[in-house]
């Protein structure tokens, strides 16, 4: 017998407070899983290990600020004096809370079970790199569908990113033959740019040049193109043109209840009571809605609002 859909109607879900998804490097990698592609030998692992770098020490990745974090730095096709050699490089200080390993079991043959022991041992983990996909992909039977293949193994370690709120980054080759739409070379089926929350095109104009072209396509983030220049002197892939960051706007009503509650220091009541509190001129449902839409925002104030209808504020 099968079992009954759970559903939730459409006004219960605009009124309903949810944790607001976790991003990592803010506005550029959530929580989730995400693919890194480019082809062999144009700078990936660089790109990846200092972007491991900077959310472990909790600096920014060229505009974008990041969650400090645990990391784990999965370096599949490197050796350890590599890794070292590329550390001295890149930074003079590396925190502890930055991992690697140059080897793991394969996905569906104990690479979950490796990654959700590292997670239990490392609370606060908040990215875990794969450089290269190819490295923990198991040998596929001629008979086996490439495509479910694919997004098998693509939905295997999303799982872990949805169960644990955390970013899962898989660097990955390019095809050799070009596309107008940079996901269609990615190499494998769809499957793996389908199955992916983000994907990542890292593109170079020359093989021999040392600007690049990373676009940025997901379904938590805006679409972008970063434009990037390769300093052979610090190692490091560099901003070329200013970030133009998109910003939600915060309707007054946000402005105005996060003035009373830090004043308050907290409220306990009905929206039709936060109305007249506040002295607005709106319905309640309404009131509601702009509070869930905006929580992020409360949050970044110190204000958090619980199911009881409660409101409080924390310094």
């Amino acid at each position: 017998m099968s079992r009954k859909l759970k559903t939730m109607d459409a006004e219960t879900l605009m009124t309903t407070p949810m944790e607001p998804l976790k991003f990592i490097v803010s506005g550029l990698l959530p929580e989730g899983l995400h693919v890194l592609a480019g082809s062999p030998k144009i700078g990936k692992s660089w790109l990846a290990l200092w972007i491991c770098l900077q959310v472990a020490k909790g600096e920014k990745v060229w505009g974008f600020e990041t969650l400090r974090s645990k990391v784990l730095y999965l370096c599949l096709e490197d050796s350890f004096v590599r890794i070292q050699s590329r550390l001295f490089e890149i930074t003079d200080e590396a925190p502890s809370t930055l991992h690697f390993a140059i080897m793991s079991d394969a996905i569906g043959h104990g690479l979950e079970n490796q990654i959700e022991s590292f997670i239990k041992e490392h609370p606060g983990t908040g990215l875990i790199v794969i450089d290269t996909l190819q490295k923990v992909r198991k040998t596929v039977s001629a008979n086996v569908n490439p495509y479910a293949s694919d997004y098998d193994d693509i939905n295997a370690l999303k799982q872990i990113s949805d169960r644990h709120h955390l970013a899962i980054l898989l660097v990955h080759h390019l095809r050799k033959t070009g596309d107008a739409d940079p996901l269609n070379m990615i190499s494998g089926t769809s499957g793996i740019a389908g199955g992916a929350d983000t994907n990542f095109v890292l593109q170079k104009d020359k093989r021999t040049g040392n600007t690049a072209k990373l676009i940025c396509t997901g379904r938590d983030i805006e679409g972008r193109e970063l434009f990037l220049e390769f300093n052979r002197n610090k190692f490091l892939w560099e901003l070329l043109e200013p970030i133009e960051m998109g910003q939600l706007i915060i309707p007054d009503e946000i402005f105005l209840l996060c003035n009373f509650i830090k004043s308050a220091d907290s409220f306990t009541g009905t929206a039709t009571e936060l109305i007249e509190k506040l002295n607005l001129d709106c319905s309640p449902t309404i009131l509601k809605k702009k509070i869930i839409k905006h929580m992020e925002h409360l949050h970044k104030n110190g204000i958090h609002y619980s199911e009881n209808r409660t409101f409080v504020w924390r310094d």
